[in-house]
Parts: C-alpha cells; sequence; structure tokens
C-alpha cells in the first residue's frame, strides 16, 4: 500500500477546554467520546473513551485548549513516523524528510505552528526522533514523572509522556501546568558533559553549537551505552508482545510492525534477566556521571534525518533510536533541542539530567537557545 501524505498530522480536530495554550494528543491517549485508535486498523472500532487520559484532564484543567488527536506511526512502534492507513503527516520545515516516530503527527503540528505544544510518548525514543526529524523540541521527562493513566498500552517499564514544543519558554509553561517544578532561569550553565558518538559531522556540529555560547563540555564514556541500547530492544519487544500480540489476529497491522511484534515472543527470559542487569548497570553509570556534572550532552540521532525514500523499509532504519533509547531503559529525563542544519537537514542536541531534575533541562534549553551566536 501506497503511503499516504497528509497536510497535517491531525487525525481528527475538535475543541476541548479554554485557555491561553493550543495542544495536540497522540492517539494513544484517551480522549473522552473519541476512539483510541494508534493509528492502526485493527483498533478502527474500539469504544470511544469513557474518560480522559490524566494528563489531558490536567491540561483541560490549567488553560490548556484541545485541537485534536494526532496520527502515529501504526500502534506506536516505528521510527519513521510512515503510516499507510492513517497517513503520514508531512514534515513542514524538511519536506523530503521523515517526520519521525512514532509520535509523528504531535511533532508535525508543533512544527507547522498549528497549536502551541503537542503530547507524544516516548518508549525508545518516540517523542525525542520526531523532534529531531522536525525541528523542534521534545521531552521525554523522567520515568512516572507524568502520569500514564489513560494511555495505550497499559503496562510499561519504558514508556514516558512526553512533550514538544517549539521554543522554551512555552515548555515551562506546559510543564508548570502539569506541575513539574522548573526553577527560576539560569544565570549560568552547570558543567556539562559531552558523549561524541554520533557521525563526525554531527558531533562537530553540536560542539560548535556549544562553543559559540561559551560552553566547554568535558570528555564523557559511557562503557554500557551499547548494551543499553541493545537491552532497550528486548524491553520493549517483551513488552509490546504481551500488549499488542492479540492483535495479529485481525490481519490488520502493517507487515513492518507485525514483524517487530512476532519476534517479541522470541525474547527469552534469560534475555530479560540480562537486560535488566543492564538497566541497572547503565543507571548506576549514567547517576555516576551526572554527580560529576549535571547534564550530560549528546547527539539526539546517530544520523542525519533520512529521506521518505530512504526510509521505504521500516525495519531498515530502527538503529537510529540508540542514541536515545538507553535513557528509556535507565530512566532518565532527556530534551531533543535542534541546533541547525546540514546539507538541508536538522541536527538535534539531546540534552540528560539526573532523575527528579526535568526542569534543568527546561532551564539549560532557555539559557542555550537565548545565547545569541559569537
Amino acid at each position: 500500500m501506497k503511503p499516504v501524505t497528509v497536510s497535517n498530522g491531525f487525525v481528527g480536530q475538535c475543541v476541548l477546554g479554554e485557555g491561553d495554550l493550543q495542544f495536540a494528543v497522540k492517539d494513544t491517549l484517551d480522549v473522552a467520546r473519541y476512539r483510541t485508535q494508534a493509528g492502526c486498523p485493527a483498533l478502527e472500532d474500539v469504544p470511544v473513551a469513557a474518560r480522559h487520559a490524566s494528563v489531558v484532564s490536567a491540561l483541560l484543567d490549567n488553560r490548556c485548549v484541545l485541537r485534536g488527536k494526532t496520527v502515529l506511526h501504526e500502534l506506536a512502534f516505528g521510527v519513521t513516523g510512515i503510516n499507510p492507513w492513517g497517513g503520514t503527516p508531512r514534515n513542514v520545515n524538511f519536506p523530503r524528510l521523515i517526520p519521525g516516530g512514532s509520535s509523528s503527527g504531535s511533532a508535525a503540528v508543533v512544527a507547522s505552528g498549528e497549536v502551541d505544544f503537542a503530547i507524544g510518548t516516548d518508549t525508545g525514543g518516540s517523542v525525542r526522533m520526531p523532534a529531531a526529524c522536525c525541528g523542534v523540541l521534545g521531552l521525554k521527562p523522567g520515568f512516572g514523572v507524568l502520569s500514564r493513566d489513560g494511555v495505550m498500552p497499559a503496562e510499561s517499564s519504558l514508556d514516558c509522556v512526553g512533550v514538544f514544543t517549539r521554543d522554551a519558554a512555552t515548555l515551562r509553561q506546559v510543564l508548570e501546568r502539569l506541575a513539574v517544578p522548573v526553577g527560576e532561569a539560569l544565570t549560568d550553565l552547570p558543567p556539562m558533559s559531552y558523549f561524541a558518538i554520533a557521525t563526525p559531522e554531527i558531533d562537530e556540529r553540536i560542539l560548535s553549537f556549544l562553543h559559540q555560547r561559551d560552553v566547554t563540555p568535558v570528555d564523557a564514556e559511557l562503557l554500557h551505552f551499547a548494551d543499553a541500547h541493545r537491552a532497550g530492544l528486548a524491553v520493549i519487544s517483551h513488552e509490546n508482545w504481551l500488549a499488542l500480540g492479540p492483535l495479529l489476529a485481525s490481519g490488520k497491522i502493517s507487515a513492518d510492525v507485525a514483524t517487530r511484534i512476532r519476534a517479541g515472543a522470541d525474547v527469552s527470559q534469560q534475555a530479560l534477566n540480562a537486560a535488566e542487569q543492564t538497566r541497572a548497570q547503565f543507571s548506576a553509570e549514567v547517576d555516576a556521571l551526572l554527580a560529576q556534572t549535571p547534564l550530560l550532552a549528546l547527539a539526539t540521532l546517530p544520523e542525519l534525518p533520512p529521506t521518505l525514500e530512504e526510509a521505504k523499509d521500516p525495519l531498515s532504519v530502527v538503529n537510529l533510536t540508540r542514541l536515545v533509547r538507553p535513557f528509556n531503559l535507565s530512566g532518565h529525563p532527556a530534551l531533543a533541542i535542534p541546533v541547525g542544519v546540514i546539507d538541508g537537514r536538522p541536527v538535534s542536541l539531546q540534552l540528560v539530567a539526573a532523575k527528579g531534575h526535568d526542569g534543568l533541562l527546561v532551564q539549560a534549553a532557555e539559557w542555550l537557545l537565548s545565547r545569541r551566536r559569537h
């Protein structure tokens, strides 16, 4: 089936609530009286939701207006954002490129200016990846910081509700309305480490962005980083098999997503035990690094985002998440920040902070994006 390109990222539009900030939500979060279909025809006839997801309710109660639900990579299990059933949102800033997945529509409607912010979910990079592709900010809070009540799938040890914005000031407002403390604006940026692991041109562009703001990070190394990526893949594969496997009987799931779901049946208990051991080791390693420098910086994506043509086989680009997925495993908050363009493709800086210090990421983004380049 040929992918459909839609002009925006909305599944359906509406107006709920009153306030000064307009937002959209990924169609894995419940909105009362609407179906939660997760971009999948196997769910096209599910009953409408009886109530809002907790995050949606909190936003509507705090002067935010819901404008609609957004399309996504089918069942939130893919990184391209290409969806032959629900439609592929147009990456307005970079039309040749994928919008990124899985929260493709949420990133797209923020990038296009249709809403002030959008809500997505991030189990293995699904907020930070599309933020990087669309040239916007994308925050994955620490695990459990924002409620997952009313979010599909119901059970996950990796998934976090996250936020897209075009600027740091709006991100601050959203977190404050969700009762996540941010703190006063920084007068100086705290010490930062940099983990050079992307392509040389990407690392060079990010370091140039930092140096132009008189930030000279110290070199960092994370010995368990690659292991954490592989462990995160094992965990998500197993947990999505449990959550989504029953839908395979419908025969209505795209081949690439079905292949990934089926693979979860083969994840052994031994592999899961090893993944949990890696989770503990990597989490401790990141904690120790952040005790020395409160901020860790690295690229969001290891390579430049691919074009829609280059990503025709969705399974060929899953490894684009190898710099973001480890922090789902560890549970640390992480923020994607656009920092420039190389050959017409966006470059994104990823900042990581200690657990419980989500606000520091917003403060750091405000500080970095307000500085003039030398």
